[in-house]
């Protein structure tokens, strides 16, 4: 059977994987959560017509005639009063403007007259003043549907007035570290025995994009406990990841356990290096990612795929990996057969997105991610990649 090419493979869950429930959650507990509706201004932006800086609210018609001060306007204490000719209020930044006035004159361009002030400069009508809505208006849409919530968009919806928001609900993600010769870091070792690298590798990738702790369980080599495992798994998570027996090894149980508890099979194999065993089915909406259980080849699955198939279950809009632009700041050799996922070095000081390559590339290594920024996809092809040739990356 021919392997799955990497861009079908991503085809496959946009058209697999459906968006979870939507539920309304306060505003601060939406960080991080993709937006299934149009969230409205329940106020104008600015709310009020406004000072832009200190200074002294004025009518610009009077030019530079002396003005009498008769008030003080600062952020959240209006003057109370109206300006007429001749007349000033010393006003500070986002202090309501004043009935009468229609500019701001900065501090900078006035002398202090006793109970009064001279401009050195004329200021127009509008100088140094935020109107009432020249943002937004009140009833304006902040944000579409399928736009995930940063920090910033968080603080856009609260200085609207925003205190709800309907998303959708975040993954809620199981993760089986299948493998007889796993030991967890302590343990002592016995001949045959390593340390598990892709438990906590799994857990923190999750927790540092937002997901939180995933459960995670260790299961032997064995059908009937990777059975029971898997069955809890479906029952609890909406996606499913598992590292190790997904190839074709005497012990590789994940397909033939997978199928007994009916979840469909959509591919199994695609064509990238590291990663070729990637197993990916779904029964009644979950998501069941079966990963190789080299380290390099999770973390690439993690960058690539996962991050896929939870851009679909939060109804996130855009294509998801987010694929950035780059090129080599070397000769890199390529593979006929198979799309290469490669680690390498970001150096952006000279404006552009250089990427240089790293040693130990190997599936079963991951000491270069000390020095990674990048994982980047080469296509395959005969002919190597030439320095300068331009590439696409993703953040590690």
């Amino acid at each position: 059977m021919p392997l799955l090419p990497l861009p079908d493979a991503l085809s496959q869950y946009r058209s697999s994987v459906r968006a979870l429930p939507t539920q309304r959650v306060p505003l601060e507990l939406a960080l991080g959560s993709v937006l299934a509706e149009a969230p409205k201004a329940r106020i104008s932006l600015p709310r009020f017509t406004q000072s832009a800086m200190d200074g002294y609210a004025v009518r610009a018609a009077d030019g530079l005639s002396p003005r009498t001060l008769i008030g003080t306007a600062a952020a959240g204490t209006p003057a109370g009063v109206t300006v007429g000719a001749g007349q000033a209020v010393r006003i500070l930044t986002g202090g309501v403007l004043p009935a009468g006035a229609d500019a701001v004159a900065r501090q900078e361009i006035v002398e202090r007259t006793g109970e009064g002030i001279v401009l050195r400069e004329v200021v127009r009508k509008g100088e140094a003043v935020r109107y009432e809505g020249e943002e937004l208006v009140a009833g304006a849409a902040l944000a579409g549907p399928g736009k995930r919530i940063g920090a910033g968009l968080l603080a856009a919806l609260a200085m609207a007035g925003v205190d709800t928001v309907e998303v959708y609900r975040r993954p809620r993600v199981a993760v089986l570290v299948t493998g007889d010769e796993i030991r967890r870091v302590g343990e002592p070792l016995e001949p045959g025995h390593v340390y598990d690298a892709n438990g906590p590798l799994l857990r923190a990738w999750f927790v540092e994009n937002g997901y939180g702790e995933p459960v995670i369980a260790y299961v032997r080599d064995d059908e009937a406990a990777l059975e029971e495992a898997m069955s809890a798994a479906l029952d609890s998570a909406d996606l499913i990841v598992t590292s190790g027996g997904v190839s074709v090894g005497d012990r590789d149980f994940v397909p033939l356990v997978a199928d007994r508890l009916g979840v469909r099979q959509i591919f199994w194999k695609v064509a990238q290096k590291p990663g070729k065993p990637l197993w990916f089915g779904m029964r009644d909406g979950k998501v069941l990612l079966g990963m190789p259980g080299n380290p390099g080849a999770v973390l690439v699955c993690l960058a690539v795929h996962a991050r896929a198939i939870l851009a679909q279950l939060e109804g996130e809009t855009g294509e998801q990996p987010a694929w950035r632009s780059g090129v080599l700041a070397s000769p890199v050799e390529a593979d006929p057969q198979r799309d290469r996922l490669v680690r390498m070095r970001l150096d952006l000081t000279a404006g552009a997105a250089s990427l240089g390559l790293l040693p130990r590339q190997e599936s079963h290594m991951l000491s270069n991610l000390a020095s990674a920024h990048a994982l980047v996809w080469l296509p395959a092809r005969a002919t190597p990649f030439a320095a300068g040739e331009a590439v696409s990356w993703l953040p590690i």
